[in-house]
């Protein structure tokens, strides 16, 4: 589990779906039973001592009700003594929809590097990584300076069309069965790519935070998982106020 300062007030925790229902047990152990609230996209607990839960849904929307009837948003349900997160409709929903394996793309690109791959729940099963040099700014002045611009233009140029290529391989012919497609590396890399109207269906799907993470290699794109699947979760003390939009 990860935490990190919400703007706004409170922070945010990211957990494992594996760790969800032995979080929000521990979430009522600590604040005392909580109030349950649901929307399509979040799931909402409340402590007896004020503290609040806001559990966002990976891979939204969040379908839940009674008698399978479909959600009933916003929705109070009072906690009673020992709050049992598998028992309360809404946050058994939350952790079923966590725990469901998916089909999932992710595509991570920085200039010159690239990762592309289609997960089953936390595995790999199709990837590509590739890389193209591109040469770094120099300070020299003058003829010298302008051609070597030209050159590392040209180089970031084929990156880019290599990575593009290798984004329309890998994921294009998988679309139809994806739960959603995952971006990351760096947004100024990936935002080119849009433009490249193989891909469109590619950015169609796009969901879930943007994973801000080193050179793609191999076992970056591997690890990835641990960040897509995660429940964020933004806790606030009584008292506290402001959103922090995801």
């Amino acid at each position: 589990m990860t935490s990190r300062p919400a703007a706004g007030g409170g922070r945010w925790v990211s957990v494992a779906p594996e760790r969800l229902a032995g979080w929000l047990r521990g979430f009522a152990e600590r604040h005392g039973p909580p109030a349950v609230s649901a929307g399509s996209a979040t799931v909402v607990l409340r402590g007896a001592d004020g503290e609040l839960a806001e559990c966002h849904v990976p891979f939204p929307p969040l379908a839940v009700g009674r008698d399978g009837e479909g959600l009933e948003s916003d929705t109070i349900i009072p906690g009673g003594g020992g709050f049992d997160p598998l028992l309360e409709p809404h946050t058994a929903a939350l952790v079923e929809h966590a725990l469901r394996p998916r089909r999932v793309g992710v595509v991570l690109v920085r200039l010159g590097g690239h990762a592309v791959g289609v997960f089953e729940g936390a595995e790999l099963v199709v990837s590509k990584v590739g890389a193209r040099l591109v040469q770094g700014r120099t300070a020299a002045g003058g003829w010298s300076q302008r051609r070597f611009a030209r050159r590392r233009a040209n180089q970031a140029a084929q990156a880019r069309e290599s990575a593009a290529d290798t984004v329309a391989r890998v994921l294009v012919p998988h679309l139809d069965g994806l739960a959603g497609v995952v971006l990351g590396g760096d947004r100024r890399s990936v935002e080119v790519l849009r433009g490249d109207r193989r891909l469109s269906g590619v950015f169609a799907r796009e969901v879930g935070d943007f994973l801000p993470v080193p050179d793609p290699r191999l076992q970056v794109l591997a690890d990835t998982p641990r960040l897509f699947r995660a429940v964020k979760v933004r806790l606030t003390a009584p008292g506290e106020n402001g959103a922090d939009p995801l």
